[in-house]
């Protein structure tokens, strides 16, 4: 995975003047705002190619702002939730890198053994109530934290700079060491990095249009092409466990429609689970049992052993396809998000997209 790290340690802050010709050329000095939101990325269904294109991977992490200002260093999470007591080693070292006002875009990753970034071990560093467990679980699991552009810098917002000038600020703005890396991306062929993304089993890529502004939300030139079909879900129940199984059998999930109100059934998950994630998911979600079933669509579970929940939980799924019925085909748990409230989770559907 290209993603830069330089060990040298840290260098003396510099400051950015707007001279002409410069990158901040036009923009005059202004405070640091007391938020920002992210710019998004929309799914589509195949790779392309083009000189205007930047490719960078697609990161198994959580999406984060990280923000230096006279306070100190904030992590803030997608639905504007400090991670800070969550990520203290990422923290502490983005601390010692950042000397000036700075608003990062990135996402904290924790790696496996082959040096893929891994929802599943980041999940290790979740949920945490006691200082103690989050330092043990630091060193058990580090995380760190691959930026990819820049919002604000020293005093001035960059956010209408094309992206290769923001590149050009990030880049300048701090020195990446082992646990704050620079994610660095390729011009050109889209499909070559898609399938050197998936032969290395990564999630897939991110296509960034050069020239393009930060922009909140979506449909601002950022897309975003998987390996594998994987998204949020929402949890609306689960069934008993069988035989020498613990916790559950499996979750039912879902998605709502484009109102916010009907909860669509999309399948039953019963694969992808340790015997302690089975057991803390039952302590979690016995609290929010309930009688009536949370889902719309077509076959739902009924019967004995099936338990509905209030959707108050997300959970990340993997899985191959969606079936002629709308369901899911081979589904795999691969964690609990706090990052995404339940009532935002819809169903995301590729896009078709003109490689001009």
């Amino acid at each position: 995975m290209a993603v830069a790290a330089n060990m040298s340690g840290r260098r003396k802050a510099r400051r950015f003047e707007p001279r002409r010709g410069g990158v901040l050329t036009g923009l005059k000095p202004s405070p640091i705002r007391p938020t920002y939101e992210l710019m998004l990325c929309d799914l589509i269904d195949k790779p392309f190619e083009g000189p205007d294109w930047l490719f960078e991977p697609k990161l198994d992490g959580l999406r984060v702002l990280c923000r230096r200002d006279r306070n100190g260093v904030k992590l803030i999470s997608r639905n504007d939730k400090s991670q800070n007591f969550q990520f203290p080693d990422v923290v502490e070292a983005a601390e010692k890198v950042l000397n000036q006002d700075a608003v990062l875009d990135g996402e904290i990753v924790c790696f496996d053994e082959s040096g893929r970034s891994s929802f599943r071990a980041l999940q290790q560093r979740f949920h945490l109530l006691d200082a103690a467990t989050v330092a043990l679980r630091a060193r058990e699991h580090p995380a760190y934290l691959c930026v990819f552009d820049i919002l604000y810098y020293d005093r001035f917002h960059v956010t209408e700079l094309p992206l290769e000038k923001r590149k050009k600020i990030l880049k300048a703005a701090f020195r990446p060491t082992d646990r704050i890396r620079i994610v660095e991306g390729t011009i050109g062929d889209g499909a070559v990095r898609l399938r050197e993304a998936c032969r290395r089993q990564e999630e897939g890529i991110i296509a960034k249009r050069m020239g393009s502004r930060y922009l909140p939300g979506r449909g601002g030139g950022w897309y975003k092409i998987k390996c594998l079909g994987r998204q949020e879900f929402v949890i609306g129940g689960f069934t008993d466990p069988q035989r020498s199984r613990v916790g559950l059998g499996a979750l039912l999930v879902g998605y709502y429609d484009e109102a916010g109100k009907n909860l669509i059934y999309a399948g039953k998950v019963g694969t992808g689970y340790t015997r302690e994630i089975l057991l803390d998911l039952r302590r979690r979600l016995e609290p929010l049992e309930r009688r009536k079933c949370p889902f719309t669509g077509e076959q739902i579970p009924r019967g004995v052993g099936v338990h509905w929940v209030k959707p108050k939980l997300v959970a990340e799924i993997a899985f191959a396809e969606w079936t002629q019925n709308d369901l899911l085909r081979q589904p795999r748990f691969e964690g609990l998000r706090e990052d995404k409230k339940p009532t935002a989770v819809r169903r995301e559907r590729p896009k078709r997209r003109d490689a001009r």
